[in-house]
């Protein structure tokens, strides 16, 4: 029996003796870019979600605490019905499948996305559970970070030799987005707020999941986690109409150029990060649905660098030397699997 099927087999053994449940099947839900995985299984008539979250790489205590003070300040947040933080198990209520994602088209995102946005000020008020402050997202996090982008993508997944003048270049744009960053007002921060981690309710309400990474951070960053989605990306015009309406309900305290910068590099530092970690899944988790999502995603660092001269240097470098290499390395790797399956006899 494989590792996986070892755990999943302990998860259904905990659920019938150390739970109010009894379950007969599970059935996998997704996994997703964390080690956790969902399943579903039905008990008198209902649903109900099981995690399998190992404690070697996720802490599903804090899942819990975040959980409690995300409810606490009225969001919409699964109910945690039973748990083992050691074990790494716990049981959801179910909030179905229908994903924000499934549901936005071009007429409804314009009802869809203001309806998410409102939520943030109640998450920015979320920076302490009840048994500490959240972490911050500091320098040293931050670092780490873009650190992922040159290691996974630059050097595993491209094999690019960067030269001196490549390295002084990426040292200055990290200063530049750091800059930026660290000025911003500090609130509390989903981290990955984008139309994946949002789900549309039988009530039209929109509930939050995948919050267990939670810091205190940038006022811009989950605003442009969901505008700027790695996975989706609309026309400029809408993300602007839609940044200025958010900006003048809740933050028009702030000069609204500087709410745009703060938003845009913010933007950028999120987007050098996710194609680090797309490249990174493919490599070392063998999660490779991600690859098709970096073309996307160093799109935005293209046409966002283009809009600030101290970046412009940068989106040439992503333009010129990033995005066409990485364009071969996927049509190399799909002539790859057509190669592999063709073979097959």
């Amino acid at each position: 029996m494989s590792p996986l099927a070892q755990r999943q087999a302990q998860l259904m053994d905990w659920i019938n003796h150390s739970t109010p449940f009894l379950c007969q099947q599970l059935h996998m839900v997704y996994g997703d870019a964390s080690f956790r995985r969902y399943f579903r299984f039905t008990f008198e008539g209902h649903t109900i979600i099981a995690v399998d979250a190992p404690p070697k790489f996720e802490d599903s205590h804090k899942f819990a605490l975040v959980a409690e003070l995300l409810a606490a300040n009225g969001l919409k947040v699964p109910d945690i019905l039973a748990a083992d933080h050691d074990l790494g198990f716990y049981c959801l209520n179910d909030f179905g499948d229908v994903q924000l994602a499934h549901r936005l088209n071009e007429k409804n995102c314009h009802e869809l996305y203001p309806q998410a946005l409102a939520l943030l000020p109640k998450v920015q008020q979320c920076v302490a559970t009840s048994q500490a402050p959240l972490p911050v997202y500091d320098h040293k996090l931050f670092s780490a970070e873009f650190e992922i982008f040159t290691q996974w993508l630059l050097n595993v997944h491209l094999s690019l030799t960067i030269t001196a003048t490549q390295q002084a270049l990426l040292t200055d744009t990290f200063n530049v987005l750091a800059d930026s960053f660290f000025e911003q007002p500090k609130v509390g921060v989903h981290r990955d707020f984008h139309s994946r981690n949002l789900m549309m309710l039988d009530d039209n309400e929109i509930g939050v999941i995948d919050f267990q990474d939670a810091v205190v951070g940038p006022i811009t960053y989950d605003a442009v986690s969901l505008l700027r989605d790695c996975y989706r990306r609309w026309p400029d015009e809408w993300v602007s109409d839609w940044l200025h309406a958010f900006h003048g309900q809740f933050y028009a305290q702030y000069p609204l150029a500087q709410f745009t910068r703060w938003f845009d590099l913010t933007g950028m530092q999120r987007h050098i990060k996710a194609s680090g970690i797309f490249a990174r899944l493919h490599h070392r988790d063998g999660k490779s649905d991600y690859l098709g999502d970096i073309p996307r995603t160093l799109g935005y660092l293209v046409d966002i660098g283009r809009l600030y001269p101290q970046l412009s240097a940068f989106s040439d470098f992503i333009e010129q030397d990033v995005l066409p290499n990485v364009l071969a390395a996927q049509h190399s790797e799909k002539t790859k699997i057509v190669s592999l399956a063709s073979g097959k006899g």
